[in-house]
């Protein structure tokens, strides 16, 4: 959330009032400095501090500007002029503005995204360059496969059609490839785009000069009337490199979908108390530290800070994942972005913008996403000797054909070394990969498993610890009823109409599982005469006339009752996870109710799944600790993290890691998101919230932790799938480069024509779809 003393604005407008150039607010107050011959005014004495400390920073030209990233205070709003950008697959490059990766060609990425960002202006492009050109490659591939048959089209003419069609297709659409690969040479980090730019380039040249002079080649090389040409491999190889490309900036865009949508919980204004007792909606990047800021019920807290006035209960489950709303009364803290369920607070501002829970989280998340380590690295170094062995071996074609080959010597090493590149082209390596996580990817949806992307299909299987959350994970994540217990002159189902009877006006969780409870056992429920809420304690009121009272000890000690005699029955539910609210009837104790929040059906049957595969299991929650500890136990859980924040489970994850263990998380809270985006592998409930989903890489769609171990077996097999793939391209181009660089030619007198080569390359990716498509059948 914004930060009023990281919001530098324009310097003062001309309104009817004034606008301070640290906050933006239009002021009227006596406090002012004069700058440069102008005179600035202030809100505070804070802002005119800290405009007198760097007026440059708050006089920049521009708009307003939200925030500013630092190490320790990210920018949590708007992304200001001048946000650095890095690499998600070398985090290590970093630099001012957008560009391009200079070591593997990726599009760098903003190092904390905002919720107003525009497009990634590079999906945009490579879009529309995509949809212009896409018409001019099909027609150019359809007249290379069967123009020959049109008796209306010379062979002449078809090349002159081609050419024209597919110049746009290559110096247009394929220009940034081009780029991309003239740096990777500059840079001496050679890549596929090394790779694809040369092989387009050799595929087009060769093509034009068939085109332009074609009696410059051997007869050999007439094919349809024509010297072949290769216009339509070249223009294909750029169409689907830029479709390759769209998929991989449109799930990359997802990364950030974490954090925006973290971002999102916090209210836009805050309603600040002014020191005359009148009250003004404002921004909230305007709350300076100890403003006071009154907080109704419905609404969200707008920052952390410190009750100074009234009761109410807040929920807090988007910091702690579990569902009771917490009392707070005066010196109670609470924590912006939670949400205040009943009374009316006042509250005094204690921390806000880059130093809030909330932003904190924010900066967990950015910094355990940019903190893995690129799938690819290993792929770019074998990438980088065989682009590199590629070139040397056509470089070496030439010049030995040039020099020792028969007339025309120069052509046939042209040609051949033409023929080196194009069967080299890495399409069905590039396909190798893709084609496999693509195919296992709609498998494991189809049985309930989303991935969200191919590091987490290649590390789930080495994941030998599992962190699991209990609340939304292991347990169903909402109260529901438990038990009743009734002293004499009562039965259970009276004690549990009278309860429901008054709960009836309460918006209180446990509150809905006691009324959900009665009418679904047909019980008449009463209209209370009153009902008052006891803020974290209960609640009191008249039923069929008697007085009533449910809640916990503490009312019941307000109430003058003893409630001995239910103890015993209430330590037992405790201990089994069970929240316990006393009934007291006309100052008596009548009987107990218990809520609790029960383990899922399938949660024993997947924990024991999962110990028989050897996973370690560590359960770590937010709840307390008997609470965590009794749910633990039932299912034979032996370590038990309870209490936690989200920064706890984070420091877990990364103390596991630390000790090479290979760490999965599984949870379903925004309290979870931090480690699950640490965790080698993030595991979310599809039951949960947005942003643990956002934050995880697989997504359990009906939150059934049996999930992973499906999971896990498609993380096998597609890896497997991945590396005979991998094998079937290298293998084509082991056999196929030194046949197209015509080492059978001394003895067979064989050489392999370009259109041979682009053949074999097109069986090479052939042969990658169809053993890719095999995963389809895998069993799971």
């Amino acid at each position: 959330m914004p930060a009023h003393e990281h919001s530098p604005s324009t310097p003062p407008a001309t309104q009817d009032k004034p606008r301070d150039p640290v906050c933006g607010m239009f002021v009227d107050g006596p406090l002012f400095e004069m700058h440069a011959g102008t005179k600035y005014h202030f809100c505070s004495e804070r802002c005119r501090q800290k405009f007198i400390a760097n007026p440059a920073l708050y006089l920049q030209p521009g708009p307003p500007i939200a925030a500013v990233a630092t190490p320790t205070a990210p920018a949590v709003v708007q992304t200001a002029p001048g946000t650095r950008y890095t690499c998600p697959m070398h985090p290590e490059i970093v630099q001012d503005g957008p560009g391009t990766c200079p070591k593997c060609g990726m599009a760098l990425e903003p190092m904390m995204p905002s919720l107003d960002e525009d497009e990634n202006p590079e999906l945009a492009d490579f879009t529309r360059r995509f949809w212009v050109t896409l018409p001019a490659t099909i027609i150019v591939l359809a007249l290379a496969m069967f123009g020959h048959r049109w008796a209306s089209l010379d062979a002449s003419t078809r090349s002159w059609v081609e050419l024209v069609l597919a110049t746009p297709v290559i110096l247009w659409a394929g220009w940034p490839f081009f780029v991309r690969g003239i740096a990777s040479v500059r840079t001496g980090n050679l890549n596929m785009w090394t790779l694809i730019g040369t092989g387009v380039a050799a595929a087009y040249g060769y093509s034009v000069a068939a085109t332009l002079v074609p009696d410059w080649f051997p007869a050999s090389f007439q094919e349809h009337g024509r010297v072949g040409v290769y216009f339509e491999a070249a223009a294909v190889i750029v169409s689907l490199t830029l479709l390759g490309q769209l998929l991989e900036l449109k799930a990359r865009s997802q990364t950030s979908a974490a954090i925006k949508a973290i971002l999102g919980l916090a209210p836009k204004t805050a309603r600040r108390i002014l020191p005359d007792g009148s009250e003004d909606d404002i921004p909230l990047g305007h709350v300076h530290l100890g403003d006071k800021l009154r907080v109704r019920p419905g609404e969200k807290v707008p920052t952390d800070g410190v009750v100074v006035e009234g009761q109410s209960s807040v929920d807090e489950s988007m910091l702690t994942g579990e569902p009771m709303p917490v009392a707070k009364a005066v010196g109670d803290r609470v924590i912006g972005a939670t949400i205040n369920r009943s009374g009316a607070l006042v509250i005094e501002a204690e921390k806000v913008g880059a130093d809030t829970v909330l932003s904190q989280i924010v900066q967990l998340v950015a910094n355990a996403q940019r903190s893995r380590a690129p799938m690819q690295r290993m792929a770019d170094k074998v990438a980088f000797w065989f682009v590199l062995a590629v070139l040397v071996i056509a470089l070496l074609t030439l010049l030995v054909w040039g020099f020792f080959g028969p007339e025309p010597s120069w052509v046939y090493g042209v040609l051949n070394a033409v023929a080196v590149l194009i069967i080299a082209c890495p399409c069905a390596l590039g396909l190798a990969t893709p084609m496999s996580i693509m195919v296992a990817t709609g498998r494991a949806a189809s049985v309930g498993v989303l991935f969200r992307d191919a590091e987490a299909i290649e590390n789930l299987r080495k994941i030998d610890t599992l962190i699991v959350d209990k609340t939304g994970t292991l347990t169903e994540g909402r109260p529901r009823y438990r038990d009743t217990s009734a002293l004499p002159g009562f039965t259970s189902d009276e004690v549990l109409r009278l309860a429901a009877s008054l709960d009836q006006g309460s918006e209180h969780p446990l509150a809905a599982a006691i009324v959900a409870q009665a009418r679904e056992r047909g019980l008449a429920l009463s209209t209370p005469d009153a009902f008052e809420s006891a803020s974290g304690i209960g609640v009191r009121g008249r039923v069929d006339g008697r007085a009533l009272a449910l809640g916990n000890q503490a009312l019941m000690t307000e109430e003058g009752v003893s409630v001995q005699d239910l103890s015993g029955a209430a330590e037992k539910l405790r201990a089994e996870g069970a929240s316990v609210m006393f009934l007291a009837v006309d100052g008596k104790a009548a009987g107990l109710l218990a809520v609790a929040d029960m383990v899922k059906e399938s949660t024993p049957e997947a924990i024991a799944q999962l110990r028989s595969a050897g996973l370690r299991l560590i359960m770590a929650t937010g709840d307390g600790e008997t609470t965590a500890r009794s749910v633990a136990t039932a299912l034979g859980i032996s370590e038990v993290h309870g209490e936690v924040r989200p920064q706890d489970k984070a420091d877990l994850v990364a103390s596991l890691k630390a000790q090479g263990r290979k760490v999965a998380m599984a949870g379903d809270g925004i309290n979870d998101a931090p480690a699950l985006a640490l965790a080698d592998v993030g595991i979310a409930m599809g039951t949960g919230t947005d942003v643990a989903m956002s934050s995880a890489q697989v997504t359990l769609v009906k939150g059934d932790l049996r999930g992973i171990l499906r999971a896990r077996q498609i993380s096998e097999a597609t890896v497997a799938n991945m590396k005979q793939n991998l094998g079937f391209a290298f293998l084509y181009n082991a056999l196929g480069v030194p046949i197209a660089a015509g080492v059978l030619y001394p003895a067979f007198g064989l050489l392999l024509s370009p259109m041979i080569a682009a053949l074999a390359m097109s069986l090479s990716s052939v042969s990658v779809v169809v053993n890719a498509l095999r995963l389809r059948a895998e069993k799971s």
